[in-house]
């Protein structure tokens, strides 16, 4: 196979409107994020992450699965799930952008096995187009028998994706060509006037086959994937929430059911709003968004209440130690948050993203790249129990059901597809990452470098390169929702520059090669608290330093655990650089102590004038009975020993 760079000034990322998309900002050319923050954690998953896919697909069955519907292997099903290709096709995808950033010669290893289970999903693949082997192979191929657990369409949707990365990485058609005999298969079956009158129990086809629409020009696959949105929420699989199909996407007012399929039904409906211009279907995901941001997303910004049918739960039902928080959700948060961000240009949408990446998607994968969670709590009590599995509070290699290890690869490997934009007026900088963006305004090239140690510092360089010569250009820079004080300077020279309502922070000017931009974020650590309509953590506060939030660990607060912390929120917080801890971070520290409450060892329920606060003389710590309380970022947790930790410390 072929392993080029795709041709300049054509968007290689994971998500390309086409050239009709009612779209306010399109994604830039292309986004090399060359140090920092982001640098370094997709380098670990570049040498680390990506690497150890085949091995593990290997043990876990996946491949041999393969080699079973391809008649090339003799056994049984390995793995305990309908939809175990699935995370072959993630992995695809993740090593396809991979190779598109690296140009390929640098991988020669990974282009080998990316060619090799390419070549294995071909041989797998019937010849009508049809791929599913938990099917193939134990199920007589019988198909479409049980589109509420099977699957089928879901691992066809990831097997699309993985096809349009290599595509656009790469230049490669081999597994496009798959992709295509799948999807004409599924055109052929599906519709309400065709073999079956329904669609997956899972959500995943539906924001691929707009995306293979965008890649092939078939206007089939665009509306095929139009049909499965609008069928979801008529009772064809049995009218239930958790498969979304309660109520229509169009009449739903909260989130609702299993996090994951909630969010991919969302990115579709967002897909399919941009290319088909359907205010009904924006509107839609506009107020579901509101609904979810305002009332069912946790500090960190994961989704999931539920380890039960990993469910959204309630509004304001955001528990701690129960929280799921499922690494796939905030993968999928991401996705859906970035297609509203250009389709509608606000960069509220973009504000989430970030809280996303730092926090709840960030703490899914170990420093190191070999661990990963598949749920992210908020809190692990002292003596906590754990009983293993993939709702396990601690790292694991990998799970039975392995969705969110690959599914971190892929966003990692295509992140930097996600940092800026453009439109006629100029280049958005949605995220603040070291790299060099390019864009295009009026059909002419827009070049943007950046320079930062961001989240540590606030300080955001932006250097012009290249751009309009005879006419002014819109630079904007999004000003953060949690950020409560900016400066912005230009050659020098303080900007006056409003923060406009949809959030960014424009400098328009007639730009030459060189002029420079400065964008000072205020990032001295702060206290939050919560709706008090969160029963779970009301008269708590957390601890947040810029984008990140912080979390105790037993680790690092010796002396009796962290159940009977309490932080004394009148006294300042400190902050302090430690380059030896974690990969290097900033720790934030604040006053505190340990409640001394009378407990006679049988009823832990007291009056309430028991369970206040203890006179200072009677506290543990130091000085004046104050105890050091030392937090480091949520992302980190669970990366030197297991034991405590909580986000939410109570204030009394």
């Amino acid at each position: 196979m072929s392993h080029s760079k795709p041709t300049p000034l054509v968007p290689a990322g994971p998500v390309r409107p086409g050239r009709g998309a009612a779209v306010a900002l399109r994604p830039v050319v292309a986004a090399d994020v060359t140090g920092g923050f982001w640098h370094g954690r997709r380098e670990v998953n570049a040498r680390v992450g990506i690497p150890q896919g085949p091995r593990l697909l290997e043990s876990a069955g996946n491949l041999h699965n393969l080699r079973l519907a391809a008649h090339t292997a003799r056994g049984a099903f390995r793995g305990d799930y309908p939809f175990m290709d699935s995370d072959v096709y993630k992995w695809l995808e993740a090593a396809a952008w991979r190779l598109g950033a690296s140009g390929g010669a640098a991988d020669v290893e990974l282009a080998a096995q990316v060619d090799r289970i390419t070549a294995l999903v071909a041989d797998a693949q019937q010849p009508d187009g049809y791929l599913n082997t938990w099917f193939q192979v134990t199920k007589d191929g019988r198909r479409y028998e049980d589109l509420r657990w099977g699957h089928e369409l879901y691992c066809a949707g990831h097997l699309i994706q993985a096809a349009v990365a290599h595509h656009r990485a790469t230049g490669g058609k081999e597994l496009l060509e798959v992709a295509v005999r799948f999807a004409d298969h599924l055109d052929s079956v599906f519709g309400r006037d065709k073999q079956i009158d329904g669609f997956d129990g899972h959500p995943e086809v539906e924001t691929a086959l707009v995306e293979l629409y965008r890649e092939t020009g078939e206007r089939r696959y665009l509306d095929l994937a139009g049909y499965f949105v609008e069928r979801h929420g008529h009772g064809l699989l049995g009218g239930e929430a958790y498969c979304q199909d309660r109520l229509p996407l169009r009449d739903q007012e909260n989130v609702e059911g299993h996090a994951v399929r909630q969010l991919y039904l969302l990115a579709g409906a967002a897909d399919l709003a941009t290319e088909t211009g359907d205010r009904g279907l924006l509107a839609a995901c506009e107020r579901l968004w509101a609904a979810m941001v305002a009332t069912k997303t946790h500090i960190t910004g994961g989704l999931g209440a539920h380890h039960d049918e990993e469910d959204f739960g309630d509004p304001f039902e955001l528990p701690n130690e129960r929280a799921y928080c499922e690494t796939c959700a905030a993968v999928a948060s991401v996705h859906f948050g970035w297609r509203m961000a250009l389709l509608t240009g606000d960069a509220r949408y973009s504000d989430l993203i970030e809280r996303t990446l730092f926090n709840g998607f960030l703490a899914g994968v170990s420093l190191d790249g070999e661990r990963w969670l598949y749920v992210n709590p908020l809190q692990v009590r002292d003596g906590h129990a754990d009983t293993g599995g993939d709702q396990s509070a601690r790292r694991t290699r990998w799970f039975r059901c392995a969705c969110c290890p690959p599914n971190v690869m892929r966003l990692l490997a295509s992140l930097e597809h996600y940092i800026a934009s453009s439109d006629s007026d100029g280049l958005q900088i949605h995220q603040y990452a070291t790299g060099r963006y390019v864009g295009e305004v009026a059909g002419e090239p827009v070049i943007v470098s950046a320079h930062t140690d961001y989240p540590w510092s606030g300080v955001v360089r932006l250097s012009v390169e290249d751009g309009p010569a005879d006419r002014p250009w819109t630079l904007s820079l999004r000003i953060p929702q949690w950020c409560a004080g900016h400066r912005i300077s230009v050659a020098g020279q303080d900007a006056a520059a409003t923060v406009s309502e949809s959030g960014w922070l424009r400098v328009e000017r007639r730009w030459a090669p060189g002029d420079e931009v400065t964008l000072e974020l205020d990032m001295a650590p702060r206290l939050v608290a919560a709706d008090p309509r969160v029963d779970s953590v009301r008269g708590c506060v957390a601890l947040e330093r810029g984008p990140l939030v912080y979390c105790l660990e037993g680790f690092d607060n010796p002396g009796g655990g962290l159940d009977d912390i309490v932080i004394d929120a009148a006294r300042p917080l400190a902050e302090e650089s430690r380059p030896e801890l974690l990969g290097g971070v900033i720790t934030v520290t604040a006053a505190g102590y340990r409640r001394t409450v009378p407990n006679d060892g049988w009823w832990p329920y007291r009056a309430p004038a028991d369970l206040t606060r203890t006179p200072a003389a009677q506290h543990t710590g130091p000085g004046d009975g104050a105890l050091v309380l030392t937090a480091v970022p949520y992302y980190t947790w669970a990366n030197r020993q297991d034991g405590s930790m909580r986000v939410w410390i109570p204030t009394r």
